[in-house]
């Protein structure tokens, strides 16, 4: 099994309790991260890696918005949220690391608390500049290394099990990867020590 079947595989099986699950982190930890994306959203929004559909609630009404999800359990919550909403959003099935869609097809593009688990980020992020339009905007939201020791040492710890049972990464840092791969970084801060950032970027 390789590593983008294992992230899938941990996803599905996470489906079913994970609105429960980041429901209290949402609320310590990535507070208003959700919010911060909404009200920079505009034009055909691309949401890579839509999980549930948790940003949904925070898009405009009437929105055009796509979206791409590797795990068919997360995907099949998202497509229920997103009717309940009445957004037609087109939610598809698919890897952020080969986004199906043509160069230049979006004005937004997000991707919140998911870099953390996609095996080749830099293969993602280029991806999302590929299918942005010229002067389209990137929205990053995720946990990072923290810029405090302690935490940073706790968290490369802990890398040692969410690594090689989840694939997910608590160390990782997206600026550099996001620079490289021809954005303008607009705005960015960091929050919780640093172990949270929120970049806004465009092409």
């Amino acid at each position: 099994m390789d590593a983008t079947d294992k992230v899938r595989r941990v996803w599905d099986r996470s489906a079913p309790s994970y609105d429960r699950q980041i429901e209290l982190l949402e609320r310590i930890w990535f507070t208003g991260g959700r919010e911060w994306i909404g009200a920079r959203v505009e034009g055909r929004i691309l949401e890579v890696a839509v999980g549930t559909g948790r940003n949904l609630p925070h898009y405009p009404a009437g929105a055009t918005i796509s979206g791409i999800e590797l795990s068919p359990a997360m995907l099949a919550i998202a497509r229920r949220r997103a009717a309940g909403l009445g957004h037609a959003a087109d939610l598809r099935e698919g890897d952020a690391q080969e986004l199906p869609y043509a160069a230049g097809s979006f004005d937004t593009v997000v991707c919140a608390l998911s870099l953390c688990t996609i095996p080749d980020p830099r293969a993602a992020v280029a991806e999302m500049h590929r299918v942005l339009a010229p002067g389209g905007r990137l929205l990053l939201v995720d946990h990072i290394g923290s810029t405090w020791p302690p935490i940073r040492a706790a968290q490369w710890l802990l890398e040692r099990v969410t690594i090689a049972t989840a694939g997910e990464h608590f160390t990782r840092r997206h600026l550099a990867t996001v620079v490289d791969a021809g954005f303008e970084v607009v705005e960015r801060e960091r929050l919780k020590a640093g172990s949270v950032e929120r970049i806004h970027a465009r092409v």
